[in-house]
């Protein structure tokens, strides 16, 4: 989202464990020109801001700790399901495409949610 819509919006990334990028998902974003290599992921509660307008989340456990957090705030929580591709076995190039698929589905969900000004919806 942040290579699309840039310092438009102000635009935040965290999940439920921090760590490594996924060299996958390094490799799959790097295909469509983002580059992911210095990204580490931090958890919700390490987010610098707590004032959010809407907080979309992927697996049901960040879903279930964004309500947490947001109780009592006005901020939207959306719940996109997406099947973790980090969870898939064989070889390189089926893991490959699973995260591919990954990736092509939540850039379609967001293009759909958060159209940029100007471009045609999706």
């Amino acid at each position: 989202m942040k290579s699309k819509w840039g310092t438009r919006i102000y635009i935040d990334s965290a999940g439920v464990r921090a760590g490594e990028a996924n060299p996958f998902a390094v490799a799959v974003l790097e295909e469509i020109g983002v580059d992911l290599s210095r990204h580490r992921p931090k958890t919700l509660d390490a987010l610098e801001d707590d004032s959010f307008d809407v907080i979309i989340t992927l697996s049901p456990e960040a879903h279930h700790k964004a309500l947490e957090m947001v109780r009592g705030l006005a901020c939207e929580v959306e719940y996109w399901p997406t099947i973790d591709p980090s969870a898939v076995e064989g070889s390189r190039e089926a893991v490959l495409d699973a995260f591919r698929d990954t990736r092509d589905s939540i850039e379609m969900r967001i293009l759909k949610r958060f159209p940029r000004l100007g471009a045609p919806t999706v």
